[in-house]
């Protein structure tokens, strides 16, 4: 497998968040800010899903919509917006991290979710082996019904407290945290829905 041309230095922390983005909004780039901040990160990477495995079809924009939509709100340098599921051919999670865990070596990686992620990943193509495979870090306010999921449960004594977030990137996994952060209001769904309304 080729490596897949970026562009850009790939650094040494990297936090990856995927996704449909459909579209991208100020909760992204919220998620990314506290990301960068709180887990000592030098870039996020928004991966732009082509067809994300558990969702219709249907009302899904384009792919080019959605990734030039999402390099527009990024507007941040350290945020990399990139096709790479598109590059690399790939279509579940676990397989893109396992080619960018093989592409970048070198690279710590931190897989980013939102806590409704945590409830529903045991419907993912072999969750447990992204939690064997890169540390993750899962970004909402307290939530005990995410802590109390099939997920959180399974992998409870590899969590880290907050206070320890920023060793996370480099840690050995299965490593997580669970990071309270200001809960933003915008959702793709109600983005989606408004659109409808005024058209």
């Amino acid at each position: 497998m080729l490596r897949p041309p970026l562009g850009f230095t790939v650094p040494r922390r990297v936090g990856l968040l995927g996704g449909s983005f459909n579209p991208a909004h100020d909760g992204h780039r919220h998620v990314s800010e506290e990301a960068l901040a709180r887990l000592g990160l030098d870039q996020i990477w928004w991966l732009v899903a082509p067809q994300n495995p558990l969702k219709p079809e249907q009302g899904m924009a384009a792919f080019a919509k959605r990734l030039a939509a999402a390099q527009a709100i990024a507007s941040d340098r350290r945020i990399k917006v990139l096709d790479l599921e598109a590059r690399l051919g790939t279509r579940y999670t676990i397989d893109t991290l396992a080619a960018l865990t093989r592409l970048y070596p070198r690279t710590c990686f931190v897989w980013l979710m939102g806590a409704d992620n945590l409830r529903q990943i045991r419907y993912w193509r072999r969750w447990r082996a992204i939690f064997h495979l890169l540390p993750i870090a899962v970004m909402d306010r307290p939530s005990r019904r995410a802590l109390s999921e099939l997920a959180a449960q399974s992998f409870r004594r590899h969590r880290l407290s907050p206070g320890a977030a920023r060793k996370l990137a480099c840690s050995t996994p299965p490593a997580w945290t669970f990071l309270p952060i200001r809960l933003d209001p915008h959702s793709a769904s109600d983005i989606r829905a408004n659109r409808k309304k005024t058209h």
